[in-house]
C-alpha cells in the first residue's frame, strides 16, 4: 500500500479556476502489484487496425474522465495511475458492482435512474452513502458539462461509492442505419443478474480481441446458447413458421393461430419457476406481465421478438425494449437463440443504456436475415428513440 503524492500544481489551477465543486486529491493506491499489473496491461493494448470502423468497443485512446469518490461528507475529485477509459479505472478499485449510463436533457435526466442505482444499492448490505446524496451530488456534478455525458457509478463491496464521468461520444449513423457485426464467445458470469465489476477482468481478453477483429460486440454463449452481450443484451426476431429454437419437439410459431405448441408452453413455465435465487437482484424489472397486449396489432406478419430471460443481467434498455414491443402488438418469446440455428433469426440486434438498440447483421460471419436492417428493429429504435426523450427520468 502506498499514497499517490498530492499535485499541488492541479489544486491550484483548479482554485483558480474554480471549475469543480471540490478539491481534487490523488485517491489511495489500494494495492501496488494490482496497479502494476494494470499497467503492463494497457501497454499491451492492441490499437485498431486502419479501416476498422470508429464504433470499436476497446481503445487505447486517452480521453478526458473526471473521478470522483463520495461520501456522506464531502466529495473528493480524485486521479488514478491509469485513467484511458472506464473499464481500465474500474479495475483499479475494490472489487463492487457498477452501472454505466448516458444524460439526456443536457446532463438533466436519465433513462431508468432508479433501476440503475438499485443494481449498487441492491447487493451492498452497508453502502456509505444514501441514493439520495448520490443523486444530488450527480446533478451538481454533471452541470460542469454543456453536452451530454457517460456516467459510471461504482460500489464498493464494503460500500464506498465512486464516480466517473466523461463526454458522451456519439456513435456514428453508420451503426444504426446499416447494422454491425458480432461473434459468439464462450464465457461464464459468475452471478449474472449481478453488474459485478470483476466480470470487467475476466471479460478483458474477449474485449481486446473482437477489437482487434474489428467486431463491434461478443456474444455469450452457454450450453449452446447465445444469452447476452458482454456489454449488451441481445434480440432476435422470428417470422411466420418459423421455429421457436428452444430444442427439439419444442413446436413451431403458427401464423394462423398465434400460438406456440402445448410442449413449449410448459417449458417456458417450468423455466419461469426455476429461475435462481439471485432474482432478488431484479430491482424489480417485470419480464412478464399477463395483462399485457399480447396480439399483434401493429404488423401483418405478427412477428415475434425474442430473448433470453435466464442466466443474463436484465438490463434497463432491454426492460423499455420490451414493453415498447408489446406496444406496437409484438409477442415478446423467452427463449435464447441457439448458436448453431442464427439462420432462423430474420432480424436481430442488441441493446445498452450507452448505446441504444443497435442493429446486428452478421453473428460470427453468417447473415442474419437479409443482411440489413429489419423492419421490427427500425420501428422499435423510433420508438426508443421518442421514449426516452419523453420518459427520461430527472436526476
Amino acid at each position: 500500500m502506498y499514497i499517490i503524492e498530492r499535485a499541488s500544481f492541479l489544486r491550484i489551477w483548479l482554485e483558480l479556476f474554480r471549475v469543480y465543486p471540490a478539491q481534487a486529491e490523488y485517491v489511495k493506491a489500494y494495492n501496488k502489484n494490482v496497479i502494476e499489473k494494470n499497467l503492463r496491461a494497457e501497454r499491451n493494448v492492441v490499437k485498431s487496425k486502419r479501416g476498422h470502423q470508429s464504433y470499436l468497443l476497446y481503445t487505447s485512446e486517452h480521453t478526458m474522465i473526471q473521478i470522483w469518490r463520495i461520501t456522506a461528507e464531502q466529495t473528493k475529485q480524485i486521479e488514478l495511475p491509469q485513467d484511458t477509459d472506464l473499464n481500465v479505472i474500474t479495475r483499479q478499485l475494490p472489487d463492487g458492482f457498477y452501472s454505466t449510463f448516458r444524460t439526456y436533457g443536457q446532463g438533466t435526466r436519465v433513462i431508468g435512474l432508479k433501476a440503475h442505482l438499485q443494481r449498487l444499492y441492491g447487493p451492498v448490505r452497508s453502502p456509505q452513502v444514501s441514493e439520495l446524496t448520490l443523486r444530488k451530488q450527480l446533478g451538481l456534478l454533471l452541470k460542469d458539462y454543456s453536452n451530454e455525458a457517460r456516467v459510471r457509478m461504482i460500489m464498493t463491496k464494503q460500500g464506498e461509492l465512486y464516480v466517473a464521468i466523461e463526454a458522451l461520444k456519439q456513435w456514428p449513423n453508420e451503426i444504426y442505419e446499416k447494422g454491425v457485426k458480432v461473434e459468439t464467445v464462450e464465457l461464464t458470469r459468475t452471478d449474472p443478474r449481478l453488474k459485478s465489476t470483476r466480470f470487467i477482468g475476466e471479460s478483458e481478453s474477449e474485449r481486446k480481441h473482437i477489437v482487434q477483429k474489428g467486431i463491434f460486440e461478443a456474444l455469450i454463449v452457454k450450453n449452446g446458447k447465445i444469452l447476452e452481450g458482454l456489454t449488451s443484451n441481445f434480440f432476435y426476431v422470428l417470422r411466420p413458421a418459423c421455429p421457436v429454437p428452444s430444442g427439439p419437439g419444442r413446436g413451431t410459431w403458427d401464423a394462423g393461430t398465434g400460438e406456440r405448441s402445448e410442449a413449449q408452453s410448459k417449458d417456458s413455465i417450468q423455466e419461469k419457476s426455476s429461475a435462481p435465487r439471485s432474482s432478488r437482484f431484479d430491482y424489480g424489472i417485470e419480464e412478464h406481465n399477463p395483462s399485457a397486449p399480447q396480439e399483434n396489432a401493429g404488423t401483418s406478419q405478427r412477428e415475434v421478438l425474442c430473448t433470453a430471460q435466464r442466466d443474463i443481467l436484465l438490463g434497463v434498455t432491454r426492460r423499455t425494449v420490451i414493453h415498447l414491443a408489446r406496444g406496437i402488438g409484438l409477442e415478446i418469446v423467452y427463449e435464447p437463440l441457439k448458436r448453431d440455428q442464427t439462420q432462423v433469426a430474420q432480424e436481430a440486434f442488441i441493446t445498452s443504456s450507452s448505446r441504444g438498440i443497435v442493429p446486428v447483421i452478421q453473428i460470427d460471419g453468417e447473415m442474419v436475415g437479409e443482411g440489413s436492417v429489419g423492419a421490427i428493429t427500425r420501428q422499435l429504435s423510433v420508438a426508443y428513440e421518442a421514449y426516452v426523450l419523453e420518459k427520461a427520468e430527472r436526476i
